[in-house]
């Protein structure tokens, strides 16, 4: 499959081949699956203190004659805590016992618990290379959302990796087209439900991914623009590809990235 290369003003410099990794079937379910698995790793173990609802002295005797018992009073036999007395009558309130009110979890969650996600090696080299042909595939990044023009898809010049200032990223892309995609990654949505107080009170569309062959400028310039993500070819992973596990975000690789990926062989 044949790309055009464009550079900063958005005129065709050339063609180029797309390495056989973008020839790859589409698997929506591996893409899902290799997503998933990245989202476990980075997942934090929460759980509760062992002694949670254990730190007080909640026994009760059932013996006919011990002080503090509840033997002959008609109640059921669970475990108590005594806030209370007036003589030998006791004020009990339940404590321990999972069933009673200010009673411990009875199924807590446990902080050794392991929520990583196993997936294979080969599974998730297929996984990233369905979703690298999904990002190129007009009708999958349309149904995503993304608002892309009539010359997409295309290659961007190896010039646009010695670029510098922000502003010159942003007017380029609105040169390719790209100008109504950066409006879309602006509006800000505030996030529904406790997530607002944990640090993740708004939520933002992903805009374009632009992957490039490795460290260069265009890195610090392009960082700041909302939505807009850079990754090295090296680093690309299924969730860039297809955040929320959904295949088809708009991804804009450079010409030295496709080099990159058929002289190394990448995800083969």
């Amino acid at each position: 499959m044949k790309v055009t290369i464009l550079n900063k003003e958005n005129k065709t410099q050339g063609n180029v081949d797309l390495p056989s990794q973008f020839s790859e079937e589409y698997r929506p379910d591996l893409i899902r699956r290799a997503v998933l698995a990245l989202q476990s790793v980075a997942r934090q173990a929460y759980g509760t203190d062992p002694e949670a609802g254990q730190r007080y002295s909640s026994t009760v005797s059932k013996r006919r004659r011990n002080y503090r018992g509840c033997y002959g009073f008609g109640i059921s036999r669970v475990n108590r805590k005594i806030l209370s007395r007036r003589g030998t009558r006791m004020f009990w309130v339940g404590a321990t016992s999972p069933q009673t009110r200010g009673g411990r979890r009875s199924h807590a969650p446990k902080a050794e618990k392991i929520f990583e996600q196993k997936i294979n090696q080969k599974e998730n080299q297929k996984a990233i290379r369905s979703a690298m042909g999904a990002s190129l595939d007009k009708v999958l990044v349309t149904s995503r959302g993304h608002k892309i023009p009539e010359t997409y898809p295309f290659v961007l010049a190896a010039e646009f990796e010695n670029i510098i200032k922000t502003k010159e990223v942003e007017s380029i892309f609105e040169k390719l087209g790209l100008k109504e995609e950066l409006d879309r990654s602006l509006i800000k949505k505030v996030r529904a439900g406790i997530g607002k107080l944990r640090g993740r009170k708004y939520r933002r569309k992903r805009g374009p991914l632009v992957v490039v062959s490795g460290d260069c400028s265009l890195e610090k310039a392009a960082k700041n623009l909302p939505g807009v993500d850079i990754v090295h070819v090296k680093s690309l992973n299924a969730e860039m590809l297809a955040p929320g596990t959904q295949p088809g975000r708009i991804a804009l690789y450079t010409e030295k990235a496709l080099e990159t990926i058929s002289k190394e062989n990448l995800f083969q």
